[in-house]
C-alpha cells in the first residue's frame, strides 16, 4: 500500500505572497453590517449546519463506545425465585433431607447476590487501534463542520452582493424606462408634424415594452434571491436589510494567497480527508488483528442460598475466575473478506485525500486568474458604459435636429443599457472571485 502524496507546489502562478488571508477572520474580511449579521444568523439557525452539530455529538458517543470495549466490564446480579428439582433427580433426593413432618420441602428457592467483571486483554491493539479510528472520524466530523461553515459564510456573502447587483440593474433599467419615454413622447410630436413615420414611432414603443418587460425578470431573480438568503439564514420570507448604493464602491481589502503547502493546515476539507485516511489506517490495523487469538479474563463471587436466613453465611459464598482465549479457524475467508475491504477503504482514502488537495490548489489557482481577470474587464467595460452614456444625450440631440437617424438612437440606447447592466454583472463577479479566493484559502470558518 503505498504512502499518500503530500507535496505542493512552492508557490502559485503569479504570486509570490507569504502572509494568508485565510487566517483573517470573517467578521474582519467582510465588513457590511448587513452582511454581517446574515452570515451571524446563519451561524446560528442553519439547519442544515445544525445538523452537522448532531452527527460530530453521534461521532463523540462513538468514541466512548470503543474506549468502554477495551476497559474493564463490571455487573452487579441479584436473583430470587422458585426452584423445585424432580424428586427422582439427585437435586430433588437432597430436598428430601429438609422435609417437614406434612411431607413439604420446608425451603423451595434460589437466592443469590453477586458481582461480576470480565475484560479482553488488548494484547494486539485491536480494541485500543478501533477507538483511536472512532476519535479520527470524530475529529473528521468537526473539519466536515467547519468546511460547511466555509461554504455557508461564502455562499450567504455571494448571495447576498447578488442582491446588491439585481438592485442596480433594476436601477438602471428603470433609468433607461424613463429616457425612453421621454424619447417616444417626442417621436410622436415630430410624427405629428409629419417629420418621422409610424415606422419610427413604432420602433420606440417596441423598445420601450422590451425595457418594461425585462424589469421583471429581474425582479423576479430579486425575490429568489432574497429567499435564497432566508433559507440560509433558517428562516421563513423575510426583507433582507441592505444598501445597494454602495455595491459599485464595495472592495475587500487585498488578498494574501501565502504558499500552496498552507492549505493543508487551512483547508477543512482537507483537514476532514487526512483525519479520514487516519480512520483507514487504523481500521486496517483492527482488520489484520482479527486473526489473531483473543484473550479474555472473567472473575465472578456473590452469595447463593436457597434460605434468605442464610444468604450472606460464609457457607454460602461463591466465586470463579477464568481465562478464554479464542482463536479464529473456520471462519478466516469472512476474515479476508474484512481485511482486503479495508485495505481497499484505506486506498480510497489516500486517493480522496490527494484529489481534495489537488482540487483546493485550482480552486486558488482559478480565483487567482478571475480576480485579475475581472478587474482589468471592468475598467474597460466602465470606459466603454461611460461613452455610451454619453452618446445617449447626443444621439438625442443630433436626432431633434434632424442630423441622426431615429435607428441610431434606438441603437445607441440599447447598447447603453447593456454596457450598464454588463458592468454591474462584471462588478458582480469580480467581488464573487474575491469571496470564492477566500474560502479557497480555507477562510471564513475560524
Amino acid at each position: 500500500m503505498r504512502a499518500e502524496n503530500r507535496n505542493t507546489p512552492a508557490a502559485y502562478r503569479n504570486a509570490t505572497d507569504t502572509t494568508n488571508t485565510a487566517r483573517v477572520q470573517w467578521r474582519k474580511f467582510f465588513t457590511d453590517t448587513n452582511l454581517v449579521a446574515l452570515i451571524d444568523t446563519a451561524l446560528a439557525d442553519n439547519q442544515e449546519l445544525n445538523i452537522t452539530k448532531q452527527e460530530i455529538e453521534i461521532a463523540r458517543n462513538e468514541i466512548r463506545t470503543r474506549k468502554g470495549e477495551y476497559l474493564p466490564s463490571g455487573s452487579i446480579q441479584l436473583g430470587a425465585g422458585p426452584d423445585k428439582s424432580g424428586k427422582y433427580t439427585w437435586d430433588g433426593q437432597a430436598e428430601e433431607q429438609w422435609k417437614e413432618p406434612q411431607g413439604k420441602p420446608k425451603y423451595i428457592g434460589d437466592f443469590m447476590v453477586g458481582i461480576g467483571f470480565s475484560w479482553e486483554l488488548d494484547i494486539w491493539k485491536k480494541l485500543r487501534n478501533a477507538k483511536n479510528a472512532a476519535v479520527a472520524r470524530y475529529l473528521a466530523s468537526i473539519e466536515g463542520k467547519n468546511f460547511m461553515v466555509t461554504n455557508l459564510v461564502a455562499e450567504i456573502a455571494s448571495s447576498y452582493y447578488e442582491l446588491l447587483a439585481l438592485d442596480n440593474q433594476l436601477n438602471i433599467v428603470r433609468q433607461n424606462i424613463e429616457i425612453q419615454q421621454n424619447a417616444l413622447a417626442i417621436v410622436r410630436l415630430q410624427k405629428e408634424s409629419a417629420r418621422v413615420t409610424q415606422l419610427a414611432v413604432n420602433r420606440f414603443e417596441a423598445q420601450l415594452l422590451n425595457t418594461q418587460n425585462r424589469q421583471y425578470e429581474i425582479q423576479q431573480q430579486i425575490t429568489e434571491t432574497e429567499n435564497r438568503i432566508n433559507f440560509l439564514t433558517g428562516r421563513f420570507a423575510a426583507p433582507i436589510a441592505r444598501n445597494s448604493g454602495s455595491f459599485n464602491t464595495t472592495v475587500f481589502d487585498s488578498i494574501s494567497t501565502g504558499v500552496p503547502g498552507q492549505l493543508l493546515e487551512n483547508r477543512p476539507d482537507i483537514r476532514q480527508a487526512e483525519q479520514e485516511l487516519t480512520a483507514a489506517k487504523l481500521d486496517v490495523k483492527v482488520a489484520k488483528a482479527n486473526f489473531f487469538p483473543s484473550f479474555r479474563i472473567s472473575a465472578s463471587a456473590g452469595f447463593q442460598a436457597f434460605n434468605p436466613a442464610v444468604w450472606f453465611n460464609p457457607s454460602s459464598l461463591l466465586y470463579s475466575v477464568a481465562a478464554d482465549m479464542l482463536a479464529p479457524l473456520i471462519n478466516r475467508n469472512a476474515l479476508v473478506a474484512v481485511y482486503k475491504t479495508s485495505r481497499a477503504k484505506q486506498m480510497q482514502a489516500i486517493l480522496g485525500f490527494e484529489k481534495t488537495t489537488i482540487q483546493a490548489y485550482n480552486e486558488v489557482q482559478n480565483q487567482l486568474a478571475g480576480i485579475e481577470n475581472y478587474s482589468n474587464s471592468y475598467t474597460t467595460k466602465k470606459t466603454e458604459a461611460d461613452i455610451l452614456t454619453q452618446s445617449v444625450s447626443i444621439s438625442d440631440n443630433l436626432f431633434k435636429s434632424a442630423r441622426a437617424d431615429y435607428i441610431e438612437v434606438l441603437l445607441t440606447q440599447r447598447e447603453a443599457l447593456d454596457s450598464r447592466i454588463e458592468l454591474v454583472e462584471i462588478k458582480k463577479k469580480q467581488l464573487n472571485a474575491e469571496i470564492n479566493m477566500y474560502k479557497a484559502l480555507g477562510g471564513g470558518w475560524k
